[in-house]
């Protein structure tokens, strides 16, 4: 008898197997095996010697793809060889991958990871330059935080030209709210005999919502320190001032009241400074006429009056006298020997006037009898229904011809008097010429230099009500100027005198600058762009950064000096500060009347 042995094999799978031989002489085909897991519980229970630790569940292996595509492999230059098409064509797909092996083309790589996929990409900023014009042609939408009041009108005929009337009841240096606004405009229309003279009187020109008040500490904690800093004790409710909380939101009121003018379109207007009822007007048929809008004024203070009244204690008229009205011009000078656009009352002299034409003559005009509101009350009486102003009111007198160094272009563009000096003028003319006359020497200028080496005309200039030695001159090359008189006259006459400062942002020709009433360095400048506010009391920060003249030169450079723009008005003629409201501006333009303060001044 033999004794039962036990052995250790593995399957084909590599499991371990136990095989139980009962007979030495039995065949191994017969013998059966059962995994561990699925034996039952009558089987043999494992000892120490029958260790039972095979793996009850059988490998599975998958089986790698030994043919690999050529395509999968190798980027497709549309070219490949004939060996590989032809292992293909055949189906023998190991004769090709071997033809691949055997191939020097790149394998493919993956395509680029772009680091902003999925993410929007940025708008492209750019800077608006004010001095290079509206070259996109979108509509330029006005932002109401740079005003601190805007109002514009758009009449039925474009004006060249307008003037403040100063108002002699409301008093000066007004800063509070509504205001009033009282302007002569003189139109440009398609036929001569619709020409008219217009006063227009805009009143109750309220200021933009909320931008009356300063603004409070915490507030300009939160502009310089962003969304994120907030104050937990902020009060939305004490936002306004007591001074806006007490102003009242009214709609703007315009009344005008119009002259005819028969002399044709009307190339300028201005205002005596002694009698704000006396208009002067230069008329493109070559004539200057003058005008007595008293009547006017007395029409207009009376429907003021009358509806300031209504509001308050709901009387229905205020008793004002109106002087008698008088629709035709009470002087018409025509003297000169072609149409002309300079003319300038001064405010040293009353009643003393000069204009000028195109051919470079200037004539001096004189009054013959008082002309302020007091001389002629002390003088003829308060005869509210007459008026002193007639044809021989004034004497004039060719004072000047057109000068022999500047015959081919003799236009006089523009006169200014002196602020300080009784007979002293400076002239705008063609050909870059600036002079200065004094007219108790008839005939020829005491100082006369080409400021434009390149010819440029010279279209306006401002003389400096605050500083008398200042003139600041606009060309029609796009620069302006500013010179001291002191230093005007130069040794040699060829050499151009060197200006204080000079300016060649702007593109297009000049068509107007004043000096500010009130802050001697403060000037406004127009042209057919924009409105444009400089403080030439302002310097570079950065003096080792200056810019030296050759980057001033520049056309489009934007200079520390410039303080604000107005835009959006189509061919700016003109501009005024209101002698009266502090920094309010007043412009004429192709399409329209604008009046505003800005928010930073």
């Amino acid at each position: 008898m033999v004794k039962n042995s036990k052995r250790k094999t593995s399957d084909d799978s590599g499991a371990i197997v136990s095989d139980n031989d009962s007979h030495i002489g039995s065949n191994s085909a017969n013998t059966k095996t059962t995994a561990p897991a699925l034996r039952s519980v009558n089987e043999e229970v494992e000892t120490a010697d029958n260790l039972q630790c095979e793996d009850p569940y059988e490998d599975i292996y998958e089986e790698e793809d030994d043919d690999i595509s050529y395509e999968d492999v190798y980027e497709s230059s549309g070219d490949e060889d004939d060996e590989y098409m032809e292992a293909m064509n055949e189906g023998d797909t190991s004769a090709a991958a071997a033809v691949a092996a055997g191939t020097t083309k790149e394998p493919k790589l993956p395509p680029p990871i772009n680091a902003n996929d999925g993410e929007l990409q940025p708008a492209q900023i750019k800077t608006w330059n004010p001095f290079m014009g509206n070259t996109t042609g979108e509509e330029l939408e006005m932002d109401e935080t740079a005003y601190k009041m805007h109002h514009a009108l758009t009449p039925e005929w474009p004006s060249l030209t307008l003037d403040i009337v100063p108002d002699a009841h409301l008093g000066e240096n007004r800063t509070r709210f509504p205001h009033t606004v009282t302007m002569v405009v003189g139109t440009q229309a398609d036929k001569r005999s619709k020409n008219k003279l217009s006063v227009l009187r805009m009143s109750d020109l309220c200021r933009i919502p909320g931008s009356g008040r300063e603004k409070t500490e915490k507030e300009l904690d939160d502009e310089m320190l962003g969304d994120a800093w907030k104050h937990e004790d902020d009060d939305s409710d004490s936002s306004s001032s007591d001074e806006e909380d007490e102003e009242e939101e009214l709609d703007p009121v315009l009344e005008n009241y119009s002259f005819s003018h028969s002399g044709g379109g009307i190339n300028r207007i201005r205002v005596c400074p002694h009698n704000s009822s006396v208009v002067g007007v230069w008329g493109e048929n070559g004539e200057v006429s003058l005008y007595d809008i008293g009547g006017a004024i007395d029409l207009l203070d009376r429907s003021s009056l009358s509806s300031n009244a209504r509001k308050n204690d709901g009387s229905l008229a205020i008793k004002k006298e109106v002087r008698k009205m008088r629709k035709d011009p009470f002087f018409v000078y025509s003297g000169h020997s072609t149409e002309g656009y300079a003319i300038d009352w001064s405010s040293v002299t009353p009643g003393r006037l000069a204009t000028a034409d195109c051919d470079g003559n200037i004539h001096i005009w004189n009054a013959t009898h008082p002309v302020t509101p007091n001389d002629i009350v002390a003088k003829y009486g308060n005869k509210s229904q007459s008026s002193p102003w007639s044809n021989s009111s004034f004497q004039v007198e060719p004072m000047y011809a057109a000068h022999g160094d500047n015959l081919d272009h003799p236009s006089v563009e523009d006169l200014q008097w002196s602020p300080t000096e009784a007979t002293v003028l400076a002239s705008a003319e063609c050909g870059g010429y600036v002079r200065i006359y004094d007219i108790r020497c008839p005939g020829k200028a005491m100082i006369s230099n080409k400021i434009h080496s390149g010819g440029a005309d010279v279209n306006v200039i401002s003389w400096n009500k605050l500083v008398g030695n200042l003139l600041a001159t606009g060309g029609d090359d796009g620069s302006f100027s500013v010179f001291d008189l002191r230093n005007f006259q130069t040794a040699d006459a060829s050499i151009p005198p060197k200006p204080l400062a000079r300016f060649h942002s702007h593109r297009t020709p000049i068509t107007s600058l004043e000096w500010h009433p009130t802050d001697e360095s403060m000037i406004a400048v127009s042209d057919d762009n924009g409105t444009y506010v400089y403080d030439l009391s302002i310097e570079e920060d950065d003096p080792e950064n200056k810019m030296n003249e050759e980057e001033a030169a520049v056309e489009g450079v934007i200079p520390p000096q410039l303080l604000f723009v107005h835009s959006g008005s189509e061919m700016t003629k003109e501009v005024h500060w209101h002698p009266q409201i502090p920094s309010c501006i007043a412009t004429t333009s192709l399409s329209g009347f604008s009046v505003f303060i800005p928010s930073n001044l």
